[in-house]
């Protein structure tokens, strides 16, 4: 017989999903077997793959020893990548990373061991605060992404329970975001709020955009402002009201603005004479605007938090 004491962290699943995750080494049909011959037990009743688990749950296991034995041959693949990051604020529950273009937040088709995910779990290995052994269920994970061209604040949860909160919050827009971009050209209106439509092209991966409404276009709302302008280009501050893919730099380049260095959507001739390698866009700062509880994360509502020296917008100093 074995038990298992539920974390934290592993609080909130259900049973199937943990036992997945946990028993590597035990076949899913098998599993369910188990369940339903009670062969597998939570406080020593009688339970469902459905079952949610709770914080201090002990669940009893009378299966076989060998079906929790490591996975021969596993190891950590993100302490393959570099523990160095660039933290703009880390608490018990969260982190806010500074991520540079260049660097991917998760390992992609093609497999990519320097990630952000990877640096961020291995940072937290050598403080001691994650284990894959411990945690059973649950790593460190990440609340929004940014493109790999792309840098800005990336949000990474160190909790199972923060991780709920923040992808429930980000969900329901009380994260407020602003961006930071290089325009081309010189715009009339030094303010403004865009609508138009978007739609999403999976083959080529690139979004098109109209002004009227098309067949599988969705709304977009871009809202932006001139901070600085210099040598023909316009350093912006961008809002973003609707959240579609590649909206920033799909609606500037629409309305005859592409930003700097953007090779897809933007004119490769000046970004080359520019020397730009990467998208001048960034996700500058980060506030929590909460509208209903934040639970353990409260003490986070009205903050906010600015990325340091943006690359590009020193230029305009």
């Amino acid at each position: 017989m074995q038990t298992l004491e539920i974390g934290k962290n592993d609080a909130g699943q259900r049973l199937d999903k943990f036992l997945t995750k946990r028993l590597k080494n035990l076949p899913q049909s098998l599993m369910y077997k188990y369940i339903r011959k009670k062969c597998i037990k939570v406080n020593g009743k009688k339970c469902d793959i459905d079952t949610r688990l709770n914080e201090g749950d002990v669940l009893t296991f009378f299966i076989k020893d060998e079906f929790f034995e490591e996975v021969k041959g596993e190891q950590y693949d993100f302490l393959k990548a570099p523990s160095k990051l660039d933290i703009i604020y880390e608490d018990d529950n969260i982190m806010l990373l500074n991520k540079k273009p260049g660097l991917i937040v998760h390992p992609d088709e093609n497999y990519h061991f320097d990630s952000l995910i990877g640096r961020i779990q291995h940072y937290l290995y050598d403080k001691g605060e994650y284990d894959p052994k411990d945690e059973r269920a649950f790593a460190p994970a990440l609340v929004n992404r940014i493109d790999r061209n792309t840098g800005g604040i990336v949000i990474a949860a160190k909790t199972a329970a923060a991780l709920r909160t923040l992808n429930q919050k980000l969900k329901d827009r009380e994260l407020e975001k602003l961006y930071l971009c290089t325009a081309v050209g010189i715009f009339d209106k030094k303010e403004d709020i865009l609508n138009a439509y978007l739609e999403k092209n999976e083959k080529q991966n690139r979004v098109y955009i109209s002004d009227k409404p098309t067949k599988d276009g969705k709304p977009i709302k871009t809202g932006y402002k001139v901070l600085a302008e210099k040598d023909g280009f316009s350093l912006l501050e961008v809002r973003l009201y609707t959240g579609r893919t590649h909206q920033i730099r799909a609606h500037m380049a629409h309305i005859g603005h592409p930003l700097l260095g953007d090779g897809k959507y933007g004119k490769n001739e000046i970004n080359r004479r520019m020397g730009y390698k990467w998208q001048a866009l960034y996700s500058y700062k980060l506030s929590f605007c909460f509208t209903t509880d934040g639970g353990e994360l409260e003490y986070l509502n009205n903050k906010t938090f600015t990325a340091p020296d943006v690359w590009f917008a020193e230029k305009f100093k």
